[in-house]
């Protein structure tokens, strides 16, 4: 018996939704994909832990694409914040300096002194940082993953620096962030602002003569052929934070967000590793030729009297919930003094 052309019609608008409807749901389920930016230096820790990540998501989540573009391949990190905005990447690592643009008060994390030590610092980032950076960069539409230390600044030189004093007057490249500048003031330094890719040439014909970075971004970089003085200061740490999109994340099921956020290393083994790195990388300095001065307690006070107030001065400068902040950094270093005094 033939069904009438109208119940045939009917039969097939049902058939072709009905497949319509299975497509669509096969491809939610199988066309999960990740793009992971960064701006890593080759055959690092940093980059490793990258990998690690990587290797660790496809193993909860076999059906994953995972693009690794970490090596700068996306441009700055300007470049890799639009990506993020446009869902074309679903999760990288930011400097808080690039973090500032969005949320100032990421800003504050590099003032001058703010942390003694970097276990001090791991205590407050983990304890009373982490809620309130989360909160803020969720309101920026960017998910919260995990710290990533770069490292502690120093200052480095074409002729020694053991004291403030020794920088006064003296040409010394600031970055465009306001606790570089500060800091740079603060010692009397001839500030001069430029982007890092400036930094190799400027030394060359000394429109700089000194700066400061982590030790990652000075040794094997060229810096450290042009100013082989590297002064351990210790005066700023470097941070970057690790964020995945907010569109993109979710749009990701428990499950997949729960694999996602735990394959990033173990902070712990993560700043372990960096430092440990860190301690070889001033080795092999040291066997290049190049004058590293390991500052006592004593010999760093005179920088931390220097720069005093300047803390307090950025806070105020950035406004938003930056007294906030700066009041969890005074509450964390009381309670870890606390800690070590028991």
């Amino acid at each position: 018996m033939f069904l009438s052309p109208k119940i045939n019609l009917s039969f097939v608008l049902m058939v072709m939704v009905f497949l319509l409807s299975a497509c669509d749901s096969s491809k939610e389920e199988n066309d999960l994909s990740m793009t992971v930016g960064g701006t890593g230096i080759p055959n690092t820790v940093g980059v490793k832990h990258f990998f690690d990540f990587e290797q660790s998501v496809k193993e909860k989540l076999p059906d994953i694409e995972t693009k690794m573009l970490v090596y700068g391949q996306l441009g700055s990190e300007e470049n890799l914040v639009s990506g993020l905005r446009r869902n074309r990447v679903q999760f990288a690592n930011l400097s808080a300096i690039i973090v500032s643009t969005l949320v100032p008060e990421a800003a504050l994390l590099y003032a001058p002194f703010l942390f003694d030590s970097p276990e001090e610092a791991d205590f407050i980032y983990d304890n009373y940082l982490t809620p309130i950076f989360t909160e803020m960069l969720d309101q920026k539409g960017l998910k919260f993953i995990a710290w990533s230390e770069i490292g502690f600044h120093h200052v480095y030189s074409k002729a020694p620096v053991l004291k403030p004093d020794d920088l006064k007057g003296v040409r010394y490249r600031v970055s465009a962030s306001l606790s570089s500048r500060y800091f740079g003031e603060a010692i009397g330094a001839d500030l001069i602002p430029m982007g890092y890719g400036e930094i190799v040439q400027s030394l060359q014909t000394d429109l700089i003569t000194a700066g400061d970075n982590s030790i990652a971004l000075y040794v094997k970089t060229g810096k450290e052929q042009e100013a082989p003085h590297y002064t351990l200061t210790q005066h700023s740490l470097g941070m970057s934070i690790m964020v995945a999109g907010k569109e993109w994340w979710n749009n990701l099921t428990a499950e997949q967000q729960q694999a996602i956020e735990s394959s990033w290393p173990d902070p712990m083994n993560v700043r372990l590793e960096l430092r440990e790195e860190e301690a070889q990388n001033l080795k092999n300095a040291e066997t290049m030729g190049i004058n590293v001065y390991r500052l006592s307690d004593n010999e760093r006070d005179p920088w931390k009297k220097a720069t005093a107030g300047q803390v307090e001065r950025l806070a105020k400068e950035i406004g938003g919930r930056s007294g906030e902040v700066l009041a969890l950094v005074i509450q964390g270093k009381r309670d870890y003094q606390n800690l070590l005094n028991k």
